[in-house]
Protein backbone atom coordinates (compact mmCIF):
# COMPACT_ATOMS: atom_id res chain seq x y z
CA UNK A 1 0.00 0.00 0.00
CA UNK A 2 1.17 3.60 -0.71
CA UNK A 3 -1.11 5.01 1.30
CA UNK A 4 0.75 5.02 4.77
CA UNK A 5 -2.32 6.95 6.54
CA UNK A 6 -5.05 4.56 8.19
CA UNK A 7 -8.41 5.38 6.19
CA UNK A 8 -10.05 4.59 9.47
CA UNK A 9 -8.58 5.06 13.01
CA UNK A 10 -9.31 6.06 16.92
CA UNK A 11 -11.72 4.68 19.43
CA UNK A 12 -14.70 2.44 18.24
CA UNK A 13 -17.28 1.13 20.37
CA UNK A 14 -19.17 -2.30 19.34
CA UNK A 15 -22.53 -1.04 21.06
CA UNK A 16 -24.51 -3.23 22.45
CA UNK A 17 -28.24 -2.84 21.22
CA UNK A 18 -31.10 -2.50 23.98
CA UNK A 19 -34.75 -4.30 23.80
CA UNK A 20 -38.25 -3.29 24.72
CA UNK A 21 -40.21 -5.70 26.64
CA UNK A 22 -41.61 -7.01 23.83
CA UNK A 23 -38.57 -8.18 22.62
CA UNK A 24 -38.05 -5.19 19.51
CA UNK A 25 -34.94 -2.56 19.10
CA UNK A 26 -35.30 0.44 22.23
CA UNK A 27 -34.15 2.71 19.55
CA UNK A 28 -34.54 5.61 21.74
CA UNK A 29 -32.42 4.07 24.50
CA UNK A 30 -30.02 2.86 22.05
CA UNK A 31 -29.73 6.69 20.37
CA UNK A 32 -29.73 8.10 23.97
CA UNK A 33 -26.58 5.48 24.48
CA UNK A 34 -24.69 6.21 21.06
CA UNK A 35 -24.99 10.25 22.01
CA UNK A 36 -23.25 9.01 25.23
CA UNK A 37 -20.79 7.31 23.48
CA UNK A 38 -19.59 9.99 21.19
CA UNK A 39 -19.47 12.02 24.50
CA UNK A 40 -17.30 10.28 26.29
CA UNK A 41 -14.25 9.85 23.83
CA UNK A 42 -15.57 7.90 21.09
CA UNK A 43 -14.92 8.63 17.46
CA UNK A 44 -17.56 6.22 16.15
CA UNK A 45 -20.30 3.45 17.24
CA UNK A 46 -19.54 0.29 15.23
CA UNK A 47 -23.43 -0.77 15.59
CA UNK A 48 -24.51 -4.09 14.77
CA UNK A 49 -21.69 -6.20 15.53
CA UNK A 50 -20.89 -9.38 17.95
CA UNK A 51 -21.62 -7.11 21.16
CA UNK A 52 -24.82 -5.39 19.22
CA UNK A 53 -25.92 -9.35 18.57
CA UNK A 54 -26.44 -8.12 14.96
CA UNK A 55 -27.54 -11.88 14.24
CA UNK A 56 -29.89 -11.94 16.17
CA UNK A 57 -31.61 -9.80 14.11
CA UNK A 58 -33.41 -10.01 10.86
CA UNK A 59 -32.59 -7.80 7.89
CA UNK A 60 -35.60 -5.08 8.53
CA UNK A 61 -34.83 -4.63 11.96
CA UNK A 62 -30.98 -4.16 11.11
CA UNK A 63 -31.48 -1.30 8.40
CA UNK A 64 -34.41 0.06 11.15
CA UNK A 65 -31.69 0.01 13.73
CA UNK A 66 -29.43 2.05 11.59
CA UNK A 67 -32.34 4.50 10.17
CA UNK A 68 -33.61 5.53 13.27
CA UNK A 69 -30.56 5.92 15.18
CA UNK A 70 -29.28 8.77 12.19
CA UNK A 71 -32.81 9.82 12.41
CA UNK A 72 -32.30 10.93 15.82
CA UNK A 73 -29.28 12.74 15.09
CA UNK A 74 -26.44 10.63 15.29
CA UNK A 75 -24.24 11.58 12.57
CA UNK A 76 -24.18 8.59 9.91
CA UNK A 77 -20.61 9.57 9.36
CA UNK A 78 -19.64 8.44 12.89
CA UNK A 79 -21.11 4.91 11.93
CA UNK A 80 -19.58 1.42 11.58
CA UNK A 81 -22.03 -0.84 11.25
CA UNK A 82 -21.99 -4.35 10.59
CA UNK A 83 -23.60 -5.27 7.86
CA UNK A 84 -22.20 -9.42 7.34
CA UNK A 85 -24.67 -12.20 6.96
CA UNK A 86 -24.37 -15.83 5.01
CA UNK A 87 -26.06 -14.89 2.56
CA UNK A 88 -24.27 -12.96 -0.47
CA UNK A 89 -28.08 -11.02 -1.49
CA UNK A 90 -28.37 -9.96 2.21
CA UNK A 91 -24.92 -8.89 2.95
CA UNK A 92 -25.07 -6.35 0.12
CA UNK A 93 -28.84 -5.09 0.63
CA UNK A 94 -27.21 -4.03 4.23
CA UNK A 95 -24.24 -2.67 2.72
CA UNK A 96 -26.10 -0.94 0.23
CA UNK A 97 -28.28 0.67 2.94
CA UNK A 98 -25.48 2.14 5.26
CA UNK A 99 -23.30 2.72 2.08
CA UNK A 100 -26.28 5.12 0.83
CA UNK A 101 -27.28 6.28 4.72
CA UNK A 102 -23.76 8.06 4.34
CA UNK A 103 -21.56 5.79 6.88
CA UNK A 104 -17.84 5.80 7.59
CA UNK A 105 -18.15 2.47 6.67
CA UNK A 106 -19.09 -0.90 7.05
CA UNK A 107 -17.68 -4.24 9.54
CA UNK A 108 -17.45 -7.22 6.84
CA UNK A 109 -17.95 -10.69 8.47
CA UNK A 110 -17.03 -13.39 6.26
CA UNK A 111 -20.04 -15.92 5.18
CA UNK A 112 -19.84 -18.02 8.06
CA UNK A 113 -21.89 -20.81 7.94
CA UNK A 114 -19.64 -23.32 5.83
CA UNK A 115 -16.50 -24.05 7.07
CA UNK A 116 -12.93 -25.24 5.57
CA UNK A 117 -13.67 -22.91 2.95
CA UNK A 118 -10.93 -21.75 0.69
CA UNK A 119 -9.20 -18.13 0.33
CA UNK A 120 -10.53 -18.62 -3.37
CA UNK A 121 -13.71 -19.07 -2.07
CA UNK A 122 -13.74 -15.88 0.46
CA UNK A 123 -12.71 -13.67 -1.96
CA UNK A 124 -15.15 -14.51 -4.44
CA UNK A 125 -17.51 -13.96 -1.60
CA UNK A 126 -16.43 -10.51 -0.89
CA UNK A 127 -16.22 -9.92 -4.42
CA UNK A 128 -19.71 -10.44 -4.56
CA UNK A 129 -20.75 -7.98 -2.26
CA UNK A 130 -18.37 -5.28 -3.44
CA UNK A 131 -19.44 -5.51 -6.60
CA UNK A 132 -22.97 -5.80 -6.19
CA UNK A 133 -22.67 -2.64 -4.09
CA UNK A 134 -21.29 -0.95 -6.43
CA UNK A 135 -19.94 2.08 -4.97
CA UNK A 136 -16.43 3.33 -5.36
CA UNK A 137 -16.64 5.47 -2.17
CA UNK A 138 -17.45 2.21 -0.09
CA UNK A 139 -14.88 1.55 2.69
CA UNK A 140 -14.65 -2.09 4.36
CA UNK A 141 -13.12 -3.34 7.11
CA UNK A 142 -13.01 -6.58 7.39
CA UNK A 143 -14.24 -8.63 10.27
CA UNK A 144 -11.46 -11.33 11.40
CA UNK A 145 -13.14 -13.26 14.40
CA UNK A 146 -12.24 -16.90 14.22
CA UNK A 147 -12.99 -18.00 17.58
CA UNK A 148 -16.56 -17.27 16.87
CA UNK A 149 -17.05 -17.54 13.28
CA UNK A 150 -14.37 -20.25 12.32
CA UNK A 151 -13.65 -18.52 9.11
CA UNK A 152 -10.38 -17.12 9.47
CA UNK A 153 -8.97 -14.30 6.93
CA UNK A 154 -5.40 -15.14 5.81
CA UNK A 155 -2.90 -12.18 4.47
CA UNK A 156 -2.91 -13.90 1.63
CA UNK A 157 -6.81 -13.15 1.48
CA UNK A 158 -6.29 -9.43 2.21
CA UNK A 159 -3.02 -8.58 -0.31
CA UNK A 160 -5.64 -9.91 -2.84
CA UNK A 161 -8.62 -8.29 -1.66
CA UNK A 162 -6.44 -4.67 -0.77
CA UNK A 163 -5.14 -5.10 -4.44
CA UNK A 164 -8.66 -5.73 -6.27
CA UNK A 165 -10.12 -3.00 -4.02
CA UNK A 166 -8.06 -0.54 -3.12
CA UNK A 167 -9.70 2.58 -1.48
CA UNK A 168 -12.50 -0.43 -0.74
CA UNK A 169 -10.80 -2.32 1.43
CA UNK A 170 -9.68 -0.44 4.12
CA UNK A 171 -8.77 -2.22 6.91
CA UNK A 172 -9.61 -4.99 9.66
CA UNK A 173 -10.93 -6.13 12.86
CA UNK A 174 -8.87 -8.51 14.32
CA UNK A 175 -10.94 -10.36 17.40
CA UNK A 176 -8.55 -13.13 16.86
CA UNK A 177 -7.70 -12.72 20.52
CA UNK A 178 -4.13 -12.66 19.73
CA UNK A 179 -1.72 -9.86 19.90
CA UNK A 180 0.06 -11.30 17.38
CA UNK A 181 -1.81 -11.69 14.84
CA UNK A 182 -2.78 -8.06 15.02
CA UNK A 183 0.84 -6.54 15.17
CA UNK A 184 1.69 -8.87 11.90
CA UNK A 185 -1.16 -7.90 10.36
CA UNK A 186 0.06 -3.82 10.98
CA UNK A 187 3.61 -4.58 10.18
CA UNK A 188 2.33 -6.64 6.54
CA UNK A 189 0.10 -3.89 5.23
CA UNK A 190 1.47 -0.33 6.44
CA UNK A 191 -1.41 2.08 6.29
CA UNK A 192 -4.23 -0.33 6.62
CA UNK A 193 -6.51 -0.10 9.38
CA UNK A 194 -5.59 -2.37 11.92
CA UNK A 195 -8.48 -2.00 14.89
CA UNK A 196 -8.00 -4.38 17.87
CA UNK A 197 -11.02 -6.30 18.81
CA UNK A 198 -10.16 -6.69 22.50
CA UNK A 199 -9.59 -3.64 25.02
CA UNK A 200 -6.04 -4.91 26.44
CA UNK A 201 -4.58 -5.02 23.06
CA UNK A 202 -4.95 -1.84 21.80
CA UNK A 203 -1.93 0.18 23.13
CA UNK A 204 0.63 -2.75 22.34
CA UNK A 205 -1.43 -2.51 19.15
CA UNK A 206 -0.86 1.05 18.36
CA UNK A 207 2.74 0.94 19.49
CA UNK A 208 2.92 -1.87 16.53
CA UNK A 209 1.36 0.15 13.68
CA UNK A 210 -2.50 -0.29 14.59
CA UNK A 211 -5.33 2.06 14.01
CA UNK A 212 -7.25 1.84 17.28
CA UNK A 213 -10.25 -0.60 18.58
CA UNK A 214 -13.57 -1.56 17.93
CA UNK A 215 -14.41 -3.10 21.11
CA UNK A 216 -17.33 -4.13 23.98
CA UNK A 217 -15.72 -2.66 27.02
CA UNK A 218 -15.65 0.57 24.71
CA UNK A 219 -19.10 0.49 26.31
CA UNK A 220 -18.03 1.41 29.69
CA UNK A 221 -14.74 2.57 29.81
CA UNK A 222 -14.30 5.34 26.65
CA UNK A 223 -12.54 8.12 28.22
CA UNK A 224 -9.82 5.97 29.45
CA UNK A 225 -9.87 4.36 25.54
CA UNK A 226 -9.67 7.93 24.44
CA UNK A 227 -6.61 8.74 26.71
CA UNK A 228 -4.94 5.77 25.55
CA UNK A 229 -5.24 6.55 21.99
CA UNK A 230 -4.68 10.24 22.56
CA UNK A 231 -1.59 9.69 24.33
CA UNK A 232 0.41 6.23 23.68
CA UNK A 233 3.34 7.90 21.85
CA UNK A 234 3.86 10.73 24.30
CA UNK A 235 6.95 9.59 26.63
CA UNK A 236 5.94 12.31 29.65
CA UNK A 237 2.31 10.84 29.65
CA UNK A 238 3.44 6.84 30.03
CA UNK A 239 2.79 6.63 33.41
CA UNK A 240 -0.64 7.79 32.92
CA UNK A 241 -1.03 5.72 29.95
CA UNK A 242 0.08 2.39 32.05
CA UNK A 243 -2.57 3.56 34.47
CA UNK A 244 -5.65 4.46 32.50
CA UNK A 245 -4.67 0.67 30.43
CA UNK A 246 -4.69 -0.93 34.03
CA UNK A 247 -8.20 0.75 34.17
CA UNK A 248 -9.77 -0.86 30.56
CA UNK A 249 -7.99 -4.31 31.59
CA UNK A 250 -10.09 -4.31 35.39
CA UNK A 251 -13.10 -3.29 33.41
CA UNK A 252 -12.73 -5.64 30.68
CA UNK A 253 -11.94 -8.47 33.01
CA UNK A 254 -15.34 -7.73 35.12
CA UNK A 255 -17.21 -7.73 31.85
CA UNK A 256 -16.14 -11.53 31.50
CA UNK A 257 -17.38 -12.25 35.02
CA UNK A 258 -19.97 -14.07 33.07
CA UNK A 259 -21.05 -14.67 29.88
CA UNK A 260 -19.54 -11.60 27.71
CA UNK A 261 -22.65 -9.54 26.24
CA UNK A 262 -25.51 -10.18 28.78
CA UNK A 263 -22.82 -8.87 31.69
CA UNK A 264 -22.12 -6.04 29.21
CA UNK A 265 -25.22 -5.27 28.76
CA UNK A 266 -26.44 -5.78 32.70
CA UNK A 267 -23.27 -3.09 33.25
CA UNK A 268 -25.27 -0.86 31.29
CA UNK A 269 -28.08 -1.17 32.87
CA UNK A 270 -26.67 0.56 36.39
CA UNK A 271 -24.47 2.62 33.85
CA UNK A 272 -27.50 3.96 31.78
CA UNK A 273 -30.44 3.92 34.47
CA UNK A 274 -32.65 2.07 32.39
CA UNK A 275 -33.64 -1.88 33.19
CA UNK A 276 -34.72 -2.58 29.83
CA UNK A 277 -30.39 -2.86 29.07
CA UNK A 278 -30.71 -6.57 30.97
CA UNK A 279 -32.50 -8.00 28.13
CA UNK A 280 -31.08 -9.96 25.62
CA UNK A 281 -32.15 -12.44 22.77
CA UNK A 282 -32.05 -16.18 22.67
CA UNK A 283 -29.68 -18.30 22.62
CA UNK A 284 -28.06 -15.66 25.03
CA UNK A 285 -29.57 -15.90 28.57
CA UNK A 286 -29.79 -12.74 30.91
CA UNK A 287 -27.82 -12.42 34.08
CA UNK A 288 -29.92 -13.66 36.82
CA UNK A 289 -30.80 -11.18 39.59
CA UNK A 290 -28.27 -12.22 42.10
CA UNK A 291 -25.48 -12.19 39.32
CA UNK A 292 -26.00 -8.46 38.50
CA UNK A 293 -25.73 -7.46 42.44
CA UNK A 294 -22.53 -8.78 42.27
CA UNK A 295 -21.62 -7.35 39.25
CA UNK A 296 -23.13 -4.05 40.01
CA UNK A 297 -21.16 -4.02 43.14
CA UNK A 298 -17.77 -4.54 41.55
CA UNK A 299 -18.78 -1.66 39.44
CA UNK A 300 -19.80 0.75 42.37
CA UNK A 301 -16.09 -0.26 43.73
CA UNK A 302 -14.15 0.54 41.05
CA UNK A 303 -16.26 3.98 40.27
CA UNK A 304 -15.21 4.65 43.92
CA UNK A 305 -11.17 4.13 43.22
Amino acid sequence: MTNQTPAISGVFSAAATPLTAEDTPDHAAFAVHCKALLEEGCDGIALLGTTGEANSFGIAERMDILDKVIEAGVSPDVLLPGTGHTSAQDTIALTRHAAEAGVQGVVLLPPFYYKGVSDEGLFRAYAKVIEGVGRDDLKIILYHIPPIANVPLSHDLIARLIEAFPGIVVGVKDSSGKLESMTETAKAFPGFSVLAGADPFMLPLLRAGGAGCITSSSNLIAPDLRFVFDNWDKPEMADAVEAAQTRIDTWRNLTNAYVQLPTVKAMLARRRKHQGWLRVRPPLVELTPDECEIVWAQMAQLESQ
